[in-house]
């Protein structure tokens, strides 16, 4: 009968004491005790050089490794994984080949931080990669948004993200006192002067950029549009719209905010600041096939204007000037459009439908007039 598990060591023991008398029948014995020849001579081999604990299992790893990974290359490893906490194979193997060091296989790298407990695995399932639409070209759109404010010793700070749409380089991580338009308008003017000007932004529709879904238009917008940037607005409560920019959002809390507290808005500035140049320039980024920021930014053309001129207006073109409140006098009638045009003036354009005009701040659009009502 085979081997019990209860009594292994004792039966292997008689088994090779049987097996190694003169004239004993091995493979008869073999079938007795229900092993083949191969084990029945393994283990006669083994008492009869009277190895120590013969009988006891012993370990079926290779007593050679040729392809374990090099004990210094799995040091490189966890270095790059100890200076970047939440970093996985994939992106520590690009350091690593950008470094010039040996390089093993990003599922090799992987088994290496889940050896040393560095993975969670509920984490590691929970990570799963999709594709998004991106703009063929850096500065043809930079998405813009507060990623949730935080305590500091000081107060609280609001941090204001802004990211180009196509290389997903990060223009503008300003640890901000408030979330007012003033704020952003200075926070921007500094990014526009580095960067230039992009050809569109989208944004959300809460404040600065917007006044709720059906008032889009704040002076912060009407700024915008003066500088001939295209402003779009999210879809209310899509956030997938700036998907990009939330995406941002979370490897800045995973990276920067988690368990850490900053005693003031400058200490949160210069680490923001520290952070930003390592993901724009030594983070590799997967939806960039592994590419970093840097190597797909390239600055716009289209220099910041320090001084805003009037939008241009074709002559003959009805041209209305926004008053107190928003209103504007048209064909015998105030009609209230946005008070964040206040003391602009707005071409008032007629569309292929009688009596539906649209009110346009240069080539922006910017709302539809209804004169197919008689007033009262």
């Amino acid at each position: 009968m085979p081997f019990h598990e209860v009594s292994v060591m004792s039966q292997r023991e008689e088994f090779a004491r049987l097996a190694s008398q003169a004239g004993a029948n091995v493979a008869d014995l073999c079938r007795r005790y229900g092993i083949s020849r191969k084990t029945g001579y393994k283990w006669l081999g083994r008492f009869t050089e009277h190895e120590e604990h013969w009988s006891a299992d012993q370990s079926r790893r290779p007593q050679h490794s040729p392809g374990q990974t090099p004990v210094e290359v799995e040091a490189s490893v966890l270095a790059v994984r100890a200076e970047h906490p939440v970093w996985g194979g994939r992106k520590i193997r690009r350091v690593l080949e950008r470094a010039g060091k040996v390089t093993p296989a990003a599922s090799t790298i992987t088994a290496i931080l889940a050896r040393h407990g560095l993975i969670d695995p509920r984490a590691s399932q929970a990570a799963t990669a999709f594709t998004r639409f991106e703009h063929d070209a850096p500065n043809r759109l930079w998405q813009m948004d507060f990623k949730g404010h935080f305590a500091i010793d000081s107060g609280r700070c609001h941090p204001l993200t802004v990211l180009d749409d196509h290389s997903r380089f990060s223009l503008c991580l300003a640890a901000c006192p408030n979330e007012t338009g003033n704020t952003v308008k200075d926070r921007l003017t500094i990014t526009f002067r580095r960067y230039g000007l992009p050809e569109a932004m989208v944004m959300d529709n809460g404040s600065p950029w917007g006044d709720g879904p059906g008032s889009p238009w704040t002076p912060l917008t009407v700024w915008l549009m003066q500088l001939g940037i295209r402003v779009a607005h999210g879809r209310p409560y899509h956030p997938q719209t700036q998907g990009k920019d939330e995406r941002f959002h979370r490897t800045l809390k995973a990276e920067v905010l988690a368990c850490r507290r900053f005693r003031d808005l400058v200490e949160c500035q210069q680490r923001f600041d520290n952070w930003r140049s390592i993901y724009n320039n030594d983070r590799p980024h997967e939806a960039l096939d592994m590419a970093v920021p840097m190597d797909r930014y390239r600055a716009s053309r289209r220099a910041f204007p320090e001084i805003l001129s009037s939008p241009d207006y074709a002559p003959g073109e009805t041209l209305r000037k926004v008053q107190d409140g928003g209103f504007i006098s048209f064909k015998g009638r105030q009609i209230r459009l946005c008070k964040a045009f206040k003391g602009h003036s707005l071409a008032l354009r007629p569309t292929s439908c009688d009596g539906i005009w649209e009110a346009c701040f240069g080539a922006h659009r910017v709302a539809q007039i209804d004169l197919r009502d008689p007033v009262d």
